[in-house]
């Protein structure tokens, strides 16, 4: 306890302790922006962390700090932003203005707003770092469309093609070329014709088209009519005839069938029974 009195009671001490009374010496800002209570003080600490961020935005524009220093610079320009915008708050919850919507934004030195990402701003010298500049690099505008009108603008009758005859020149080739095709099928043709005329007899016949439309021959029987063979083919072909009834036949059994319908729709048992045993008696 003796040695902490004696402290306290060294000349610098008490020169310290005359400096705090005054006011002479310099406030620390508070860690916190939550922890000041007064509106002045809290405009105070936001006007100080201004002029540090623009002193370190000066310092950041010399590209020849290192790349180091650099990235350091920038990330405490950010945490003072940062920091700034809290106090912003905490002017705001202390009855002051928003100076989060009536100030002027952070541009650079040349009159632009300072690019970032996701909250992050680059100053200076650091957008030219590797790796920072392919961040912000945009891709170039597309080219602008051009109008139907502007499109229909140029074109002629050149443009579909209406005056390539017009030079002379077209014409002439058009014809060799045609010529030269036609020679060529005509030669084409004679070859095959040569062909054709010059293959063997057997040759011609086999070629020939078998009659689709011929009739065969009447037969006696009908026996030979089913064992007639083919002699071209090799191959036997039987013949089935088939009787085919007549119209009137064919009259006679529908009337039948509709009879036996009629019959069975309003006709007891008994006395179909009794129809029956009567065509029986009569040999129907």
């Amino acid at each position: 306890m003796a040695r902490n009195a004696e402290k306290a009671m060294t000349t610098l001490a008490r020169f310290r302790a005359a400096q705090v009374a005054e006011g002479k010496v310099r406030e620390r800002r508070p860690y916190l922006a939550s922890e000041c209570d007064d509106l002045h003080k809290a405009e105070k600490w936001r006007r100080q962390i201004i002029g540090e961020v623009s002193r370190k935005v000066a310092q950041i524009q010399n590209a020849g700090l290192g790349e180091f220093k650099i990235r350091d610079l920038n990330d405490e320009i950010n945490k003072l932003l940062r920091e700034k915008s809290h106090w912003e708050v905490r002017i705001v919850e202390l009855g002051g203005p928003d100076y989060s919507k009536i100030g002027p934004k952070m541009l650079d030195h040349e009159g632009k707003e300072v690019p970032g990402n996701r909250g992050y701003k680059y100053f200076g010298a650091a957008r030219d770092l590797p790796g920072v500049r392919e961040l912000f690099e945009q891709e170039p505008p597309p080219p602008p469309r051009k109008t139907r009108g502007e499109l229909m603008k140029n074109i002629d009758a050149d443009y579909y093609g209406y005056r390539d005859e017009d030079d002379g020149v077209l014409v002439p080739l058009e014809l060799d070329y045609e010529k030269k095709l036609i020679a060529e099928r005509v030669a084409e043709w004679k070859e095959q014709k040569e062909a054709t005329m010059t293959g063997d007899g057997a040759n011609k016949e086999d070629d020939e088209e078998e009659d689709i439309y011929a009739v065969p021959p009447e037969s006696d029987s009908e026996d030979e009519e089913k064992d007639r063979v083919n002699t071209d083919e090799g191959q036997p072909r039987y013949v089935a005839h088939v009787p085919v009834p007549s119209q009137k036949e064919v009259e006679e059994a529908l009337l039948r069938r509709k009879k036996m319908e009629l019959l069975g729709k309003y006709a007891s048992e008994s006395l179909i029974q009794q129809s029956d045993e009567a065509k029986t008696l009569m040999g129907l």
